[in-house]
């Protein structure tokens, strides 16, 4: 969608409310949006989880990777934007906390992001991964000297699999490539963005 409204709107017809929007600053704050829905406010943040019924939590991204979240009983939601700095402060495991349920009975889904074959990073990207988590390191693939391609499906899964979370899909996409589908920062430097949005019915 483009910034101008006009996509927001639209998305907006086709859930059951107005999407709770945030303020992406790639950290890793968690809001939980209530049905008042917090005034409508957009507050800096890069997750939301709600047990809130006809809540729609939303992220937008264009390479960054949206990770939804939703437990098996059905009571709980949650979306993360997440790219490399997200990833790396611990946005999901944030957003996990924030559902307050077992993470062996959360259900993951990695939404389209740009795939480890076009996303080339420095060496101090790689070095904020191992600092937080040597295992990491299993994600870079050395590409020319002082950068790497990393696979953020990679970190995700780990992430999560550390978290206890075992069921998770998803991660076949690169918005990068995939021309024809998906909006790309790093293709286009657009402005345009795609929105993932999560909600209990």
């Amino acid at each position: 969608m483009r910034r101008d409204g006009v996509g927001r709107a639209r998305l907006s017809s086709l859930v059951p409310a107005a999407p709770f929007w945030l303020h992406q600053v790639h950290g890793c704050a968690v809001v939980q949006p209530d049905l008042a829905g917090e005034s409508r406010l957009e507050p800096d943040a890069d997750a939301a989880t709600t047990t809130h019924r006809g809540v729609v939590c939303a992220v937008l991204v264009a390479d960054c990777m949206p990770v939804l979240l939703a437990s098996r009983a059905g009571d709980v939601v949650g979306v993360a934007h997440a790219g490399w700095r997200g990833f790396a402060a611990g946005v999901i495991e944030a957003a996990l906390a924030s559902m307050r349920t077992d993470p062996a009975q959360v259900l993951a889904w990695l939404g389209p992001a740009i795939g480890p074959l076009a996303y080339e990073v420095g060496d101090e990207v790689r070095a904020a991964f191992l600092a937080a988590d040597p295992a990491a390191k299993v994600a870079f693939v050395p590409s020319r000297p002082g950068h790497w391609r990393l696979d953020l499906y990679a970190i995700a899964r780990q992430r999560l699999r550390a978290r206890g979370v075992t069921q998770v899909s998803g991660g076949d996409f690169c918005t990068h490539a995939e021309v024809d589908r998906f909006f790309s920062w790093r293709r286009e430097r657009t402005l345009a963005r795609m929105a993932a949005v999560i909600w209990l019915t």
